[in-house]
């Protein structure tokens, strides 16, 4: 009696808590909050530090901020490297939903998607971060079965479905049956170490410096991880590190496609590392049905041809390859009986 009252007067929540994007999934509501995973601090003569932007605003800062200033990404390969600032960013994104509801007069409960490699200081650091921002139940769920669920897999049938969740600190690739997962493996790969690369190649080969968000924007506009009939260029604005002074310079596709060949092939890797270790009845549901793609990494241009060069398997993507994570952990919001059954302690 006292959880149904609770649910009536209390919004359940879901997040993905990536590296690059939070996502925030409202019981009854779907996914209402999609920001940047960054917070700007300000920190004042005696050292005391105020949240001053969290999200889209603050990723509009990073690398424009004075000394005074900062705007920190919390997250670091999918897991918690400020707990503060997490836990900062995390009360802010619940205040923010709870604000749409004058009913709310218990705390909610709190679903959170966590990369499969996670330890248990990173899990409690995770728990904690939760709780300190209002939660009242806090429970973690591994990335890759939630993405399974918001791609609509039958996870519950005694069929193989591996799935490889591409994110912005990490890759990860699972196979899973029964609501279990049989295989999975996590490698700190992802958008942030494609933007590092694509940074350090043009430091490397131009002498330019160019920052982050530089970076993502080639990556989004000119990148690709298989050859293409296009050929694309792009103005690239940036610091000169011989004079100091502001250059712009045109990348084509290609160059950026060769400079983003090691990744792509630390993907693969892990990517046959998994059906090397795949049991082998699961292994022909896999050559059967295929394999999903999901995560902002996925859809970099080509991705899904690679593997299936690589691999010889159909490679599919998933509907929402972005929400995938948010749509996953929000259903189980509405089904308890399989969050018991999948989340992790």
């Amino acid at each position: 009696m006292l959880e149904r009252i609770t649910k009536v007067f209390s919004n359940d929540i879901a997040i993905d808590l990536g590296t690059a994007n939070t996502l925030v999934f409202l019981s009854g509501h779907g996914i209402v909050i999609r920001e940047p995973s960054v917070v700007a601090v300000q920190t004042d003569p005696r050292g005391e530090t105020t949240v001053l932007a969290v999200g889209a605003e603050a990723k509009s800062m990073l690398g424009r901020t004075p000394g005074t200033i900062q705007a920190i990404r919390p997250m670091k390969d999918g897991v918690i490297a400020n707990f503060d600032v997490t836990a900062e960013m995390i009360r802010h994104f619940i205040k923010k939903v709870q604000k749409s509801s004058s009913l709310i007069k218990f705390r909610p409960r709190v679903i959170v998607g966590v990369p499969s490699g996670i330890t248990q200081v990173e899990k409690r650091a995770v728990k904690e971060s939760a709780e300190s921002a209002g939660a009242r139940e806090v429970y973690l769920v591994e990335e890759p079965m939630a993405a399974a669920i918001g791609a609509g897999l039958p996870i519950t049938e005694a069929n193989g479905n591996m799935i490889i969740d591409i994110g912005g600190g990490t890759t990860e690739v699972a196979v899973i049956s029964l609501a279990g997962v049989v295989y999975s493996n996590s490698t700190r790969v992802g958008g942030d170490i494609m933007d590092d690369t694509i940074i350090q190649y043009i430091k490397k080969r131009y002498n330019l410096l160019i920052g982050e968000r530089t970076a993502e924007q080639i990556k989004i506009n000119i990148g690709s991880a298989y050859p293409t009939d296009e050929n694309l260029t792009m103005d690239v604005k940036g610091r000169d590190l011989l004079t100091g002074i502001p250059k712009t310079l045109i990348l084509s596709n290609d160059e950026i496609r060769e400079s983003l060949s090691d990744v792509c092939d630390q993907i693969v890797m892990v990517t046959k590392n998994a059906l090397e270790d795949t049991p082998p009845e699961l292994a022909a549901d896999i050559v059967d049905k295929g394999i999903v793609l999901a995560g902002g990494g996925s859809l970099l241009k080509g991705m899904d041809i690679l593997l299936r060069e690589r691999t010889g398997l159909p490679i599919i993507y998933a509907e929402d390859p972005l929400s995938c994570v948010a749509q996953g952990v929000g259903e189980m919001l509405d089904n308890i009986g399989l969050l018991k059954s999948v989340h992790i302690l």
